[in-house]
């Protein structure tokens, strides 16, 4: 029996985030009688119940109790759980697990435990996840120390499971005096219509609240943070001589950054613009998507992004800021824009004026990319022929 110890993830069930969906999708999606997965959990409401452990998706489940100490909460998080799977090994004699760490987040103690798990016969494999150290968000030590992680996870790791191509191309070279052996399995997403018809009561009577009409939006969806360029999209479409609104589907409550948007761009006097709040229902943030006018993606740092999956499989016209990360997913299935001023203005004029046969056309290049690149089935096996 191999065993897998997962870290990094908030745990499953998934309620919302990348890896969350990763690790649900991938332990339900299980075909192999010979893994094992044991899986982190942060406790919250749902879990703290069930006591220090649980099944989920045939998972073995163990839930960590961690303080409210701010940015630090998420280094505490892994560094707690990670104790907990060498105490499990110790105790239960497992020999040869796999520990696979998600994200880059405890690198100046990963020394320590990479000795007690090699005394085990474990091996440490890491999810590099993105470039966090380049998030705005982070003041210069933060950026620092997430440097620093990053370097020190890539030269104890066993291997990096890298989700992007250039991400992994970034670490060969970067820390190319460690030669990091490194492997790429992409994210995944789903091509499957929403399960929620056109007058279902749950979808009109969102779009009655929010005073919005299917198909005559554009949309973003993902986290409300500077790198994913906000600010560069909301000025284009002030500029830009559409009828459509811009619909933006994330949380904005008690966030510096939006009141500091709203200063600079005023965008609140342009009735277009509409921030509506989060979406957690999936089926209905499906429909939103299937039924929007297009889909705008500004995000630069990272990886594959899983908001940019689920909006090629589901809606037919997707604008994307141009960069690598995001040419390499979706190739052919999208139109591109750049940060100099007018470009996107540009292109929202251009996309309003595009003939429904070619919008269809970019829908079905970007479904036909998610199914033969980024299916859940290939992600699983691939993990398992990794694991296995």
């Amino acid at each position: 029996m191999q065993h897998v110890f997962i870290i990094g993830s908030k745990g499953i069930p998934a309620n919302y985030g990348g890896f969350e969906t990763f690790v649900e999708r991938l332990t339900e999606g299980k075909q192999s009688k010979d893994i094992k997965y044991h899986v982190a959990c942060m406790e919250n409401e749902s879990n703290e119940k069930k006591g220090g452990r649980f099944t989920c998706n045939q998972a073995d489940c163990f839930v960590i109790k961690v303080p409210n100490i701010g940015p630090a909460k998420a280094v505490y998080y892994d560094l707690a759980a990670l104790k907990y799977c060498i105490k499990r090994m110790k105790q239960e004699e497992i020999s040869n697990a796999i520990v696979y760490v998600l994200a880059c987040r405890i690198g100046p103690f990963i020394g320590h435990y990479k000795k007690q798990l090699k005394r085990l016969s474990g091996k440490l494999y890491v999810n590099p996840d993105g470039h966090e150290w380049l998030r705005d968000k982070w003041n210069g030590a933060i950026k620092k120390y997430w440097k620093l992680s990053e370097r020190l996870m890539v030269k104890h790791g066993d291997l990096l499971i890298c989700d992007s191509q250039n991400i992994e191309k970034y670490i060969q070279t970067a820390y190319k005096k460690y030669a990091p052996k490194t492997t790429f399995i992409a994210y995944g997403a789903d091509i499957e219509k929403s399960s929620l018809s056109n007058q279902d009561k749950k979808l009109t009577a969102w779009y009655e609240e929010k005073d919005v009409k299917p198909l005559e939006y554009y949309l973003v969806v993902g986290r409300f943070v500077p790198e994913n360029n906000y600010e560069t999209m909301v000025r284009e479409f002030m500029k830009s001589d559409t009828k459509k609104d811009f619909v933006l589907i994330t949380n904005v409550e008690a966030n510096k950054f939006y009141e500091q948007l709203k200063e600079r761009t005023g965008f609140d006097k342009d009735k277009r613009i509409k921030f509506v709040g989060t979406v957690y229902d999936k089926e209905l943030l499906k429909k939103i998507r299937e039924q929007a006018f297009a889909y705008f993606h500004g995000h630069e740092v990272g990886g594959t992004n899983p908001s940019l999956l689920e909006a090629l499989g589901s809606t037919d016209l997707n604008l994307l800021l141009d960069v690598g990360f995001n040419r390499e997913v979706a190739e052919d299935g999208a139109v591109y824009w750049s940060k100099e001023e007018g470009n996107l203005a540009g292109l929202i004029h251009q996309a309003d004026c595009m003939e429904e046969s070619e919008k269809k056309e970019f829908g079905q290049r970007a479904r036909k990319r998610i199914s033969e690149g980024y299916s859940w089935k290939s992600i699983v096996d691939a993990y398992e022929k990794l694991f296995c």
